[in-house]
C-alpha cells in the first residue's frame, strides 16, 4: 500500500475531529499499521494532509514511544519488566527469551521474524511476568507458557481470576468474549440511560451523582457530581465528554477488563454524563497498547448506533451524541487529564497550567469534562437502583464499590470489585488469598506505583481516598502491589525510579532532571557503588521536586524515594555500606 491510497481513509479520519490537527496521532497509526514504520516520507505526507510542519510530525513520533522511524519484525514481543512483573520474575524471563533469540530489547531476528523489546508496565499485572505479542498479553510467562512462546506454539488465552459476584460493575465479568448488545439489554442495559434521557433534566442528574458520593476513581477521588457542576451553563462552545482510558499506572488494570468485557457499561455511563453536563461529542482515549481492549469498543460503539443508543435524537429524546475513539501512542503522562487532552488535540502530552481548568476551557478551549472509565461506568447503577444504595455500599464520603487490582506476591493475583472501604488486610489474605509460598509480608503498595508504601504493620487500614490519604498515603488507581520478605527494597525502588525516569514528559526542569538524577544514584547504590550520602541526597532531591511542576508528576516521582528510604532505611543502608543485598539469604551483591 501507498500513501496515496491511504488518503481516503486520511480525509475521514481527519472529517471526525473539530480541529484538523487533533487527527495526527490517527494518522501517524493509519501510516504505521499499513508500511509497517514512519518514514521521513510519511512524515511530510501527514503534515500535508494537516497543514502540519514537518517538524511538528517528528516531536510527535519521537515523543510518543509506540511509534517507529524504522522497519521491525513481522511480530514484536514486549516484554514487560516493571514492579509487578519484576516482583514475579520478569528479569530472568527476559534473558531466556534474549538467550533462545540470540537478540537483545531493540533488536530484530536476522530472519526479520521478530522484534524484542524491554517495556514499562502494559497493565496486565494479574499475568505478571508478562508480554504482549503483537496484540495479545500472554503470561504468567513461566513454566509451560514460556516454553510455548519458545517454541512458537499457540499460546492459549489466560485465565486469571475476575471478581463476577457485582454489585455494581463486575458481574458482567463473566463473559470473557464481553457482554454485548443484547446481553447488555437483557441485564438491564440502557435503563438508567433511557431514563437520564427521557425523564431527568441535568441538574436532576448531578444531583443524584452527587447523593451518590461517587468520586473520580482514576486516582484523584475528586467528587464526580460537583466536577460536572463546574461547567458553565452560559457558555456558548460546544461542551465535550472526554474518557480517560489511557490506563497507565503500574500494578493496575481495572480499565481494561470494563473495556473488554463490559463495554457497553461505559457507553452508558457516557450517554448519562454527556446528558448531564450537555455533551454532544464524546472522545474515548484509549492507551496505544489495549489493541484488542479498543477493537471490543469499538464494536459496542457499533452497536450502540445500529440500535438507536448513539447519533441523533437518540431514542426518540431529541439528544444527539457521538463518540470518536482515539487511540494514544506509548506515553504514560496521557494518564494526567490535561496531558491527555493536549494529545488529543494533536500535540505532545504536556500538561497545562490550572486554572482554567478543564470544565472551564480544556478541549478545543472548550467546556470539558474528563472521567475514568470505572467512574462512567458506576452511573447505570446508581440512577436504577438509588443513589442511596450506591452510597451505602461505601463510607461515609465515598460511596459505592471498586475495582481493586492486586499482583505482587500474592496467592491469587486478579480483579476484585469490594466495597470501597474494604481493609488493606482484607484484600491481600481473604480475596487475594495471602501471601504466596508461605512468605511473610513485607511491603504493600496500596494505590499503584505513584502511591507511598507502607508495611507490613500499617495494612489494618481501608482502602478509601480520606483513610488512605490519613495513613500518610493515597488510593491512587486501587493498584494493590505486594511484596513479601523476599523483596529488596533497593531493587523495587530501582524499578521505580527507572519508570519515572523513563516516564517524564520533560516539560518541567526539576521533573526532568530530577527523575533521572534519583534513577542514576539508586542504579549506582543497587551496583555495589553507594556512597554514605546517597541516601540523604536522594530525599533531598525527592523534596525539591514536590511541588515544583505544572502537574504531580514530580511528586509521584517523589513518594516511592521518600517512603521507601524512610521506612527501610535500614537496608538501604546495608546496601551502602556493604554493597550487598540484606533481602537475600544469600547475602549476595545485587546483579548490576
Amino acid at each position: 500500500m501507498t500513501l496515496e491510497e491511504l488518503e481516503p481513509k486520511a480525509r475521514e479520519m481527519i472529517g471526525r475531529y473539530e480541529q484538523p490537527r487533533a487527527a495526527a496521532l490517527p494518522l501517524l497509526w493509519l501510516v504505521q499499521d499499513n508500511l509497517g514504520h514512519i518514514s521521513s516520507e510519511a512524515e511530510f505526507w501527514i503534515g500535508k494532509q494537516l497543514a502540519m510542519s514537518v517538524a511538528h510530525v517528528r516531536e510527535l513520533v519521537s515523543f510518543y514511544t509506540m511509534f517507529r522511524m524504522k522497519p521491525a519484525g513481522r511480530r514484536e514481543l514486549r516484554v514487560c519488566t516493571s514492579l509487578p512483573c519484576q516482583l514475579r520474575g520478569a528479569r530472568d524471563v527476559l534473558a531466556r527469551i534474549e538467550t533462545h533469540f540470540k537478540i537483545r530489547p531493540g533488536e530484530t531476528t536476522p530472519d526479520g521474524e521478530l522484534t524484542l523489546s524491554e517495556v514499562e508496565c502494559l497493565c496486565a499485572c494479574e499475568l505478571a511476568p508478562m508480554a504482549q505479542l503483537d496484540e495479545h498479553f500472554i503470561g504468567p510467562l513461566d513454566g509451560d507458557t514460556l516454553g510455548l512462546l519458545l517454541r512458537g506454539s499457540r499460546i492459549p488465552d489466560p485465565q486469571p481470576f475476575l471478581s463476577t459476584g457485582g454489585p455494581v460493575i463486575s458481574s458482567r465479568f463473566r463473559y470473557p468474549d464481553g457482554a454485548w448488545f443484547e446481553t447488555y439489554l437483557a441485564d438491564g442495559g440502557y435503563q438508567s440511560a433511557g431514563k437520564a434521557l427521557l425523564h431527568m433534566t441535568p441538574d436532576q442528574i448531578i444531583e443524584q451523582v452527587s447523593a451518590a458520593n461517587l468520586r473520580g476513581l482514576g486516582g484523584a477521588g475528586f467528587p464526580a457530581g460537583r466536577k460536572w457542576s463546574f461547567v458553565p451553563k452560559s457558555s456558548p462552545k460546544p461542551r465535550y465528554l472526554v474518557v480517560n482510558a489511557d490506563e497507565g499506572e503500574p500494578g493496575t488494570f481495572k480499565d481494561r477488563y470494563i473495556l473488554e468485557r463490559d463495554p457497553h457499561a461505559l457507553l452508558e455511563g457516557m450517554l448519562i454524563a454527556a446528558r448531564a453536563i450537555g455533551s454532544h461529542k464524546a472522545y474515548v482515549y484509549i492507551r496505544g497498547e489495549y489493541i484488542r481492549p479498543a477493537r471490543r469498543f469499538a464494536r459496542a460503539v457499533e452497536e450502540a448506533y445500529a440500535n438507536g443508543w448513539l447519533g441523533k435524537n437518540i431514542q426518540g429524546s431529541s439528544f444527539d451524541l457521538d463518540v470518536v475513539i482515539h487511540r494514544g501512542a506509548g506515553a504514560y503522562i496521557c494518564g494526567e487529564e490535561t496531558a491527555l487532552l493536549t494529545s488529543l488535540e494533536g500535540g505532545k502530552g504536556f500538561p497545562r497550567l490550572k486554572p482554567p481548568f478543564p470544565a472551564i476551557s480544556g478541549l478545543f478551549q472548550s467546556p470539558t469534562i474528563v472521567n475514568n472509565v470505572e467512574t462512567l461506568a458506576c452511573l447505570p447503577f446508581i440512577l436504577r437502583h438509588g443513589p442511596e444504595r450506591f452510597a451505602a455500599l461505601g463510607t461515609l464520603r465515598q460511596g459505592g464499590t471498586r475495582l481493586f487490582s492486586v499482583g505482587g506476591h500474592v496467592s491469587r493475583p486478579g480483579l476484585y470489585e469490594a466495597p470501597a472501604g474494604v481493609s488493606l488486610r482484607e484484600l491481600i489474605y481473604n480475596h487475594a488469598q495471602g501471601i504466596r509460598n508461605g512468605q511473610r509480608l513485607k511491603a504493600v503498595i496500596p494505590g499503584g506505583i505513584s502511591a507511598k508504601v507502607l508495611t507490613a504493620e500499617e495494612i489494618d487500614v481501608a482502602m478509601d481516598f480520606d483513610s488512605l490519604t490519613a495513613a500518610g498515603t493515597m488510593a491512587g488507581s486501587a493498584g494493590v502491589i505486594v511484596m513479601d520478605e523476599s523483596t529488596c527494597m533497593l531493587e523495587a525502588l530501582l524499578a521505580a525510579s527507572r519508570f519515572f525516569a523513563h516516564e517524564s514528559c520533560g516539560q518541567c526542569s526539576p521533573c526532568r532532571e530530577g527523575t533521572g538524577w534519583i534513577h542514576r544514584i539508586v542504579r549506582r547504590i543497587w551496583a555495589g557503588k553507594g556512597k554514605p550520602q546517597d541516601l540523604d541526597h536522594l530525599l533531598a532531591i525527592a523534596g525539591d521536586m514536590e511541588g515544583k511542576t505544572i502537574c504531580v508528576f514530580a511528586d509521584a516521582a517523589a513518594w516511592p524515594v521518600q517512603s521507601y528510604i524512610t521506612k527501610f532505611r535500614s537496608e538501604f543502608e546495608e546496601h551502602v555500606h556493604t554493597g550487598r543485598c540484606p533481602a537475600s539469604r544469600e547475602a549476595v551483591a545485587c546483579r548490576p
